[in-house]
């Protein structure tokens, strides 16, 4: 359960840092041992520290990785596989939500690179469930390369649409998708598709 635990945390830390180092020394203020003491189960951080790693999540994502872990306890063949199902699970349900009256957001970032390379543009979907009731909107956020920003620029579909279409697939290769350093070739081909079967069903997103 502590390892499940720990490989979804730094993979949080790797998606918004790209730098577990960084992360540790800079933003919690420990040493290379603490911080692999902490990873190994044989040394907890303080009340304050556990904070700021639980920051890396919004409350309904910290939940739902605690129902992750449950469900490696009773299926322990799962653990192996537990990153990759955190992240699919928040790009279903991001979806489900935008489908029933969620509201997604795009903020474009950009930063020094904390591995000391090239600044590098980033953008921050949020994707928000409102209850009309301040401070409990469930909130799932995604990090992706900048590029998206392009597709969507150029593309004639709706957020929406890009999100049921892409953002799974995106989302799930972000390694691959950053490597390459460029856009889904068919993405404008499959935008203008959407597109006009849209306007034939007179429907708007």
């Amino acid at each position: 359960m502590h390892q499940v635990l720990i490989n979804i945390i730094v993979e949080a830390i790797i998606e918004q840092y790209r730098s577990e180092e960084y992360f540790y020394q800079e933003i919690l203020g420990v040493d290379h041992a603490s911080w692999q003491q902490f990873k190994a189960g044989t040394k907890a951080l303080s009340e304050e520290k556990m904070q700021q790693v639980k920051n890396l999540f919004s409350d309904y994502e910290w939940m739902l990785v605690q129902k992750i872990i449950r469900q490696t306890i009773i299926f322990p063949e799962r653990r192996n596989f537990a990153v990759a199902e955190y992240r699919r699970l928040k790009t279903t349900i991001a979806k489900h939500w935008l489908n029933n009256g969620g509201v997604a957001e795009l903020i474009s970032k950009k930063t020094e690179d904390p591995l000391g390379k090239n600044s590098k543009g980033y953008i921050d979907l949020k994707v928000s469930l409102n209850y009309d009731q301040w401070g409990f909107d469930d909130i799932l956020s995604f990090r992706l390369p900048a590029q998206i920003q392009q597709q969507l620029d150029g593309a004639t579909v709706s957020l929406l649409a890009w999100v049921n279409e892409n953002l799974t697939d995106t989302y799930l290769h972000l390694e691959k998708f950053d490597d390459q350093h460029e856009v889904n070739p068919n993405f404008e081909s499959q935008s203008e598709n959407q597109s006009e079967n849209q306007n034939e069903d007179q429907a708007r997103v």
